[in-house]
């Protein structure tokens, strides 16, 4: 099992940053895929940024230059760096990992922590 503890987040206002962390603990060692997902009310869940093992990123358009994400393997964290916000941006944002177990993957999810931006 894998157990996910998130930090961070809370009310800023518009334009301003957030930063998010996500602690990874339990059986860790072939977590190969680190991400943060985030849910607005009434829409769907979004995968908002990645990071693989060999810490390429990918991002969803509507985070791609204003947020970064970055992974560190010995200490099984990833953060999530998020400027410029908007209220668009107002969602509860997830931290989930996967692990490969025989041929399968498994995922985890944080417990999630509301982002709120006022305008």
């Amino acid at each position: 099992q894998v157990q996910l503890v998130e930090s961070g987040g809370g009310l800023v206002q518009a334009g301003g940053s957030l930063r998010r962390s996500c602690v990874a603990t339990g059986n860790v060692a072939d977590i190969n895929y680190m991400a943060w997902c985030r849910q607005a009310p009434g829409l769907q869940l979004e995968l908002v940024a990645s990071v693989r093992r060999d810490g390429s990123t990918n991002y969803a358009n509507s985070a791609e230059g204003r947020f970064t994400s970055s992974s560190d393997n010995a200490k099984n964290t990833v953060v999530l760096h998020m400027n410029n916000l908007t209220s668009e941006d107002t969602a509860i944002y997830f931290c989930t990992v996967r692990r490969p177990i025989g041929g399968y993957h498994f995922q985890y999810w944080g417990q999630g922590t509301q982002v709120t931006v006022s305008s």
